[in-house]
């Protein structure tokens, strides 16, 4: 698994746990305002109401109250005054033993609801992120590609791919044009180029990067100048991928080769080295034909 697909799953994540938190701050609590009345209390503030305008407006035509003499009098007295009749007491119930709830029957309100969801969702998300994690840190990653050391054949084999290709040899696993370097160029290729260029260069081949430096092109070979020359904006490379004309920037960018004892090639094409700077020309070739594309400005 690769960075992209890390960064997927971490962003997907953090946008559900987004969605339930907004969606959990949006929602309206179920518990009632502190002021509120119960359905009991108004019925018994209306029968209030109505018994005091039944009663006789001026204190003249009540009749004095007569002192209870028991607090069960009084009580009944207040009923009286109350409702209009006497509350009969309710019969005592008779006691059931106790049973656990059950776990399952038990209501979960809205708002428990939604914050076991939140705390769920976001357990989940980083359990899944840390998974991902892991594996694409121990998950091994796959060789033999563009990105890593890619054989590409014996050498006497590379040399005569590059005769077959009128100078040049295509490797399309490794996106890469291998030609030849001549020995007689080395010498100057040694005050030019990276250490890691030169095993190549002095076994007589060189392995450049098919894209070119100035906006990522693939540069194709001109087999009438025998040099390189990008269809695009028109820059234009020796055989040995140094720059000769158009906007780009500096050189062919390139691999390191390694040849084995029993020489095998491998390109190195997890490692770019830029390509040589405006007016390196360690070989020295010029167009030996027609160009494919115009130049245009040096």
């Amino acid at each position: 698994m690769n960075a992209p697909v890390i960064i997927a799953i971490a962003i997907a994540a953090a946008v559900v746990l987004g969605a339930v938190s907004f969606i959990t701050l949006a929602r309206r609590s179920d518990v009632r305002g502190a002021g509120a009345l119960s359905s009991e209390t108004r019925r018994r503030d209306d029968v209030a109401r109505s018994a005091r305008a039944a009663a006789p407006e001026t204190a003249s035509e009540v009749d004095p109250p007569v002192a209870p003499r028991s607090a069960a009098e009084a009580e009944k007295t207040g009923e009286l005054a109350r409702y209009g009749s006497a509350v009969e007491p309710a019969p005592e119930p008779a006691l059931v033993p106790f049973r656990p709830p059950d776990p399952e029957a038990l209501g979960v309100s809205r708002r428990q609801f939604f914050n076991r969801a939140t705390v769920t969702l976001t357990g989940t998300s980083i359990l899944a992120f840390s998974a991902a994690s892991m594996v694409a840190f121990l998950w091994p990653f796959g060789t033999g590609g563009f990105g890593s050391k890619v054989p590409i054949g014996k050498l006497s084999d590379i040399r005569s791919g590059i005769t077959g290709g009128d100078g040049f040899f295509y490797v399309p696993q490794a996106r890469t044009w291998v030609t030849e370097y001549p020995a007689d160029a080395v010498a100057a290729a040694e005050t030019v180029y990276d250490e890691a260029l030169l095993p190549g260069m002095r076994r007589g081949i060189v392995a450049l990067y098919q894209k070119c430096p100035h906006l990522g092109c693939r540069v194709p070979e001109c087999a009438s100048s025998q040099w390189f020359e990008c269809g695009c904006h028109g820059s234009q490379y020796n055989r040995v991928g140094e720059k000769k004309a158009g906007p780009a920037p500096r050189g062919m960018d390139r691999f390191p080769v390694e040849i084995s004892a029993s020489d095998e090639v491998t390109v190195d094409t997890g490692i770019v080295i830029q390509g040589p700077e405006i007016g390196v020309n360690t070989t020295g070739q010029e167009a030996e034909g027609p160009h494919c594309v115009s130049g245009g400005e040096h």
